[in-house]
C-alpha cells in the first residue's frame, strides 16, 4: 500500500506513536525519570532483561 492509498483516519496495528498531546506529556515525563544506564551501573544493576536474568538465577541458586 503507497502513501497515496493510506487514508487520514488509518490506525496502524502496531509501532503506533502517542494518540494525542496529553499521551505525549505523559510520555515525556516518563521519559525524563527513566534511569540511564550510565546511572543503573553506577547502582550495580544492568539494563534491559539481564538484570531479570541474573536476578531469576541467583534466587535459583538459593532454592
Amino acid at each position: 500500500m503507497s502513501k497515496e492509498e493510506l487514508k487520514k483516519e488509518h490506525v496502524p496495528e502496531n509501532s503506533s506513536m502517542a494518540k494525542d498531546y496529553e499521551e505525549m506529556k505523559e510520555l515525556g515525563k516518563q521519559m525524563e525519570n527513566q534511569r540511564t544506564n550510565e546511572e543503573l551501573k553506577d547502582w550495580d544493576k544492568r539494563p534491559g532483561t539481564v538484570q531479570h536474568e541474573i536476578e531469576e538465577e541467583k534466587e535459583k541458586e538459593k532454592d
